[in-house]
């Protein structure tokens, strides 16, 4: 057995010291056995989606409302192989007797729900609760014979999930996820996951949405380096090394494409600015309406003025910006049939690919490539002067998405725009002005809102997301606006422990305005767990050390 062979079956933990040093003597071995150890995964299983399988059945499920969500049916395991589902439906579907929901429920399998009897203990406090939901919402690694034609895709190592009906790891929520397994000292868990990201970047080149089939059409924002800067806080700098073959992978995904751009143009998620700039979009490979919610954006298009394939794209690309669905994606502010988003230069994803880049050049760095770091150096200087140029309106004196179709600043402002304070890319004035309309605009009783839109959706005022609170503080904190980034903390924090105290329960999100209500708006009832509110708000009341 040669080396590479060796590092396969090793305990990957216990070995990743050897394997640092080991870099300098053969960086080819090395990238093997980082490889071979990333693809030690369960079986290959089917990635055919629910209705790439299920055809004229799935269609009719779901636009008949089988089930009242259609997340259900997608999440749904056949009992037997789709050809012989689909030679029964093809009989059956015209006799007088049949009937839809007893045909599913004799041949398909309700998606479980995986969790476990618990009762929330509201007298032994947030941080007891907290620290038992992370037994709650974590998943063992997935075995292909649990799930066999599931639209599961099987992970080799433990996660969590957010909870409620997301029955699967999502890629950007797993970083704030994270951010409380570590406050939980959790480097075990963490890195699990940090593997499970790795391992679907090796095999499909990508993170997708979630571990589904009907999720490999497009990504989220992508968090990885964050999550490798997270575990390299905890193991050392040797980490960045360790997972450099799939930061690279990451960043060639979504750069698909530039190397063939004419300014103007854009393809995939790439876009080249007229001074031939190259900045980012969200997109998504399918013009189908999303199969999770097949019925509702059905009848979504029907109400829309752009050709169905346009429409499609554009819900299924914010679906990619984990804000779906938010006014910051609408022409008219108010309605989804306007919604544009492949139109717009993304502020928030530019500064992730920003991070991205430099994070690959410290990864260059630490293994001593002093060339290779000088360019990926470069390319995130490129950026952030092209992203400083088309995302600052300097007149309204804010970061905002740019309109590369109409060759202007997007009106629609939202709390993405504290991005470039969160990865320090904004100079001390911009940071300034973009406190001033924070605190004058933004700031809420609970927190602060998302939009200052109230269109419905979900990812609009009233409410509020952890996510986004905690990249608004942490941004603030960086130019030392401490005062202001404490009080939406606080607040944030004191919303939170209220909801608790009354429901026993920490939220998907929360209503930040009217704080004696129940967050709402979006496709699905508001969801409880909840992943990414455990890990911000565990973090949160550590930094600020708040009592329970």
């Amino acid at each position: 057995m040669n080396l590479a062979h060796a590092f396969l079956f090793c305990d990957f933990q216990k070995y990743s010291n050897l394997l640092f040093c080991f870099m300098k003597m053969n960086r080819i071995y090395v990238w093997l056995c980082t490889v071979a150890l990333l693809s030690n995964h369960p079986a290959v299983a089917q990635t055919a989606s629910p209705a790439t399988l299920f055809q004229d059945l799935f269609v009719d499920v779901q636009m008949q409302q089988v089930f009242p969500d259609g997340k259900t049916f997608v999440d749904c395991i056949p009992k037997v192989s789709p050809d012989s589902i689909l030679k029964a439906y093809h009989q059956q579907k015209n006799q007088p007797d049949f009937n839809l929901k007893q045909f599913v429920a004799a041949y398909f399998r309700l998606p479980k729900n995986q969790v476990l009897p618990y009762q929330s203990n509201i007298q032994a406090g947030i941080r007891q609760h907290i620290e038992e939901l992370w037994n709650i919402l974590t998943r063992s690694p997935d075995q292909q014979d649990t799930s066999r034609y599931g639209s599961l895709i099987p992970l080799p190592y433990p996660y969590v999930v957010p909870g409620g009906r997301f029955r699967e790891v999502y890629y950007w929520d797993s970083y704030f996820t994270m951010l409380g397994l570590k406050e939980s000292g959790d480097t075990t868990l963490i890195e699990d996951m940090v593997k499970n990201f790795a391992y679907l970047i090796n095999r499909f080149g990508f993170i997708p949405n979630g571990n589904r089939t009907y999720y490999l059409t497009r990504s989220q924002p992508p968090y990885f380096a964050l999550m490798v800067d997270l575990l390299a806080s905890l193991k050392g700098d040797y980490v960045y090394a360790t997972y450099q073959q799939s930061l690279l992978k990451e960043y060639a995904y979504w750069m698909q494409g530039a190397e063939a751009l004419q300014p103007g143009r854009a393809i995939r998620n790439v876009v080249m600015l007229p001074d031939s700039s190259i900045l980012n979009r969200y997109w998504d490979a399918s013009n189908q309406p999303r199969e999770e919610s097949y019925r509702a954006d059905v009848l979504a298009a029907r109400q829309s003025q752009e050709p169905d394939t346009i429409f499609y794209r554009n819900i299924r690309a914010a679906a990619e910006s984990g804000m779906d669905f938010s006014s910051r994606w609408f022409a008219d502010e108010q309605h989804m049939g306007t919604i544009i988003t492949t139109d717009l230069v993304a502020v928030d994803l530019n500064c992730l690919l920003y991070h991205l880049e430099k994070t690959i050049a410290r990864s260059y760095a630490v293994m001593g490539n002093y060339l290779q770091q000088k360019q990926y150096a470069h390319r995130a200087a490129l950026r952030k002067q092209a992203l400083l140029k088309y995302c600052w309106d300097k007149q309204r004196q804010v970061f905002t998405d740019y309109n590369f179709v109409r060759q202007q600043y997007s009106p629609r402002i939202s709390l993405a725009s504290m991005y470039p304070l969160f990865f320090q890319l904004a100079d001390s004035s911009q940071a300034a002005a973009m406190a001033r309309r924070i605190k004058n605009q933004y700031l809420q009783p609970g927190g602060v809102v998302t939009t200052l839109q109230q269109t419905g959706q979900q990812w609009d005022a009233p409410n509020g997301w952890a996510p986004l609170e905690y990249i608004t503080i942490q941004g603030l904190r960086n130019y030392h606006y401490d005062a202001l980034a404490r009080q939406i903390a606080m607040r944030w924090i004191q919303l939170n422990r209220r909801v608790f105290m009354s429901t026993g329960k920490l939220m998907e999100k929360y209503d930040v305005i009217h704080i004696q209500e129940k967050a709402g708006g979006g496709e699905y009832p508001t969801q409880d767990g909840f992943g990414w509110t455990n890990g911000v708000l565990l973090k949160l009341m550590n930094e600020y050390q708040v009592k329970d």
